[in-house]
Order: C-alpha cells, then sequence, then structure tokens
C-alpha cells in the first residue's frame, strides 16, 4: 500500500505541474492584455482632460452607447460581426509568424465579388443557394488575394506586412473602378454601387434579435479556427513552422504550403467579411463597405494574442466602442474619430507590451522551479 502511495506522488505531482504551467500560459496573455487595456484607457483619460472634456462622462458614454440596453448590444454584435472575421484574417497568419494586415483590401475584393456573382445567381437560383454562391465568391477572391502575399513571402522573400498593406491599397482601387465601371448600376447617381440585392437575397436576422447572422458565422468561424490551430496536424505544424522555419523545412514540414495555405485560409475569412458586409448591411457594393473593418481587425487580433476564442469577446468589446462615437459626438461634442484616437492609443499600448511577455515569474513554472 505503501508502494502505490508512493509511486502515486510523482504523477500527481507531475499533473499539479502540467495544470499549473497549463494556467500560467493562459493567464498571461489575458493578465497583460488587460493591463494594456487599462493603461491605454489611462492615457486615453489624459487625452481628453486636455481637450477639456470629462474622461468619465465619456467612459459612461461609451458603456451606454455599447451596452446600456438592448438596442445598443444588438448594434454592438452588428459591428463586432465583420471585425471577428477580419481579426482572423491576422491571426491565422500570426501562428506562423506573418503579420499580414491586408484586410481590408480582401473585405473590398470579397464585397466586390459576391455583389458580382449575385448578378447571375439571383436570376437562376432560390436565395439560400444564391448567398452560398456568393459566399464562395467572396471567400475565393479573399483567399487568392491574401494567398499571394503568402507566397511573395515564401518563394520571393517579400514582407509579408508592407506586401499585404500594398496588396489592400491595390484592391481597394480595383474595387472602385468596379463598382464605378462595368459593375455600376445606372441607376445609382450621387453614390455608385452595383444593382441591390433583392430583398429576399439578403441575409436576414438570428432569432428574436436585431443581429444578422453575420455575428454568429463570424462566432462559428472563430470556433473553427481555434480547433484547426490546437487539435489538428496542420495547426500543430503551422505552431512548429512559426516558432522555427529552418527547423521546420529540416524536419520535412511542408513550409510552403503551410505559409500559402493560412494566408489564403486568412483571405477567405476577409472576404466573407465583405460578402457579409454587401448581403447584410449595404445591399450592394459600394464605398461604404471601406469602413476600416480590416484595420480595426489588427487591433482586436492583437489585444486577443492572435487566439481565435479571444477574438469573440474582444470583437465585441471594441465594436461597442465604435457603437458608442454617434453618442459621444452629439452628448459631449467630440468628433466622431475619437473613439479612433482610443483604438490607436490601445493598439500602441498593446505593441510595447509585447516585451514583457514570458517576463514574469507570476507566469513562468519554470522560474518558479528554479526559485524553489
Amino acid at each position: 500500500m505503501d508502494e502505490v502511495s508512493e509511486a502515486a506522488i510523482p504523477a500527481a505531482g507531475s499533473w499539479a505541474g502540467r495544470l499549473a504551467e497549463w494556467t500560467a500560459r493562459r493567464l498571461e496573455p489575458v493578465a497583460i492584455g488587460l493591463g494594456a487595456i487599462l493603461i491605454g484607457l489611462m492615457l486615453f483619460s489624459l487625452f481628453i482632460l486636455a481637450l477639456g472634456k470629462s474622461p468619465l462622462m465619456l467612459f459612461q458614454l461609451m458603456y451606454t452607447g455599447g451596452f446600456g440596453s438592448w438596442f445598443s448590444i444588438q448594434n454592438s454584435l452588428s459591428r463586432a460581426a465583420p471585425l471577428l472575421l477580419t481579426a482572423l484574417c491576422v491571426a491565422l497568419p500570426a501562428r506562423l509568424g506573418l503579420i499580414v494586415i491586408g484586410g481590408e483590401g480582401a473585405l473590398a475584393l470579397g464585397g466586390v465579388a459576391a455583389a458580382a456573382a449575385a448578378l447571375p445567381l439571383t436570376h437562376l437560383l432560390s436565395p439560400f443557394p444564391a448567398l452560398i454562391g456568393m459566399a464562395l465568391a467572396a471567400m475565393l477572391a479573399g483567399g487568392v488575394w491574401i494567398g499571394c502575399v503568402g507566397a511573395l513571402r515564401h518563394y520571393r522573400g517579400v514582407n509579408e506586412t508592407i506586401s499585404s498593406l500594398l496588396m489592400s491599397y491595390i484592391a481597394i482601387a480595383v474595387m472602385n473602378q468596379l463598382v464605378e465601371g462595368v459593375l455600376r448600376d445606372p441607376a445609382s447617381l450621387n453614390k455608385p454601387s452595383t444593382p441591390p440585392l433583392p430583398a429576399d437575397y439578403m441575409i436576414g436576422a438570428l432569432p428574436g434579435m436585431d443581429v444578422h447572422w453575420g455575428f454568429a458565422i463570424g462566432i462559428a468561424a472563430c470556433v473553427v479556427s481555434y480547433l484547426l490551430i490546437e487539435t489538428t496536424t496542420w495547426g500543430f505544424a503551422a505552431r512548429i513552422a512559426g516558432g522555427n522555419t529552418r527547423a521546420a523545412e529540416v524536419q520535412g514540414l511542408p513550409v510552403g504550403r503551410l505559409i500559402v495555405g493560412f494566408t489564403a485560409l486568412a483571405g477567405a475569412c476577409a472576404g466573407l467579411a465583405g460578402m457579409i458586409e454587401v448581403a447584410a448591411v449595404q445591399g450592394s457594393a459600394n464605398g461604404a463597405i471601406i469602413a476600416g473593418y480590416g484595420y480595426t481587425g489588427i487591433l482586436v487580433a492583437f489585444l486577443a494574442r492572435h487566439n481565435p476564442l479571444a477574438i469573440i469577446p474582444i470583437a465585441i468589446l471594441i465594436g461597442g466602442i465604435d457603437a458608442s462615437g454617434g453618442l459621444i459626438q452629439r452628448r459631449m461634442g467630440l468628433p466622431d474619430a475619437t473613439v479612433l484616437v482610443l483604438q490607436g492609443t490601445l493598439f500602441i499600448v498593446i505593441l510595447a507590451c509585447e516585451t514583457l511577455y514570458g517576463r514574469f515569474k507570476l507566469f513562468n513554472p519554470e522560474l518558479w522551479r528554479r526559485n524553489l
């Protein structure tokens, strides 16, 4: 009996150690992320004070405009829907050590591709198959566009951050050219747009809510992405390649296919966001779909530490901040872009906090063992 008890002690200690290590690794990004948000809010408060306004009133209006009523919550969730998908456009390549910031361009191309596909599909198919076809067209357009960024990175050594940003500008120009050219609806005089979707072909709202199905699609995409990264061999190989590309190549991992595949999948997510904006919000492809969701998705992904599940609450938070912009403008006399200043402050702080990861004894079980 004593032998059994003694044999069980190391096993129990091993499990306890593993649990402590797992907990520490999960708590560190959460704690540092929350700390970065608090520091960003403090710095933003100084900015508001310099303008002669009350930070407390500002934050109260942010809460009221974003989450203070059922209407506000639904508005925030609707604004969070595209952020869920554009954040994945950053988070998925980040697992390979790539910083891709071209989600805005992929969203634009996805939106115009969906609108172009709708022209024949709405005449040939019923609503659900037509929407599926539009989604596939949007995902293909966004996937090919960002996939090219991955190909340039692997085969030609082109920096993916620069190339994705430049290609984003090109994609927006291509969208404007198509919307104002061959795809333009002659009836859209003051605001160039593609022909509007029939009402039956619009994406409806979730049951009992005034939030379109794009929000549920975004959550599903985050969950699937998490499972891909954490539970599949492709996800494991991507994490290995992201840690050390040279070592991954020596071990025979298909680094090139991983880079192109994950960037293409990331672009497909952003392209799907463009389709949702067309089919759930705008009703056509026009300049209004370029609303900065791709760039805001960068902030969401970094605040979430590129964790697809953490993207969900962060996107809702940022969506609520965006939703409060109009209320802040009316009540405090501040420009609607004030929330953009807050987002920029948060982004700068979270980048500065990158140097802190892995340096705290509280979150490092290895340091515990060394100092015991």
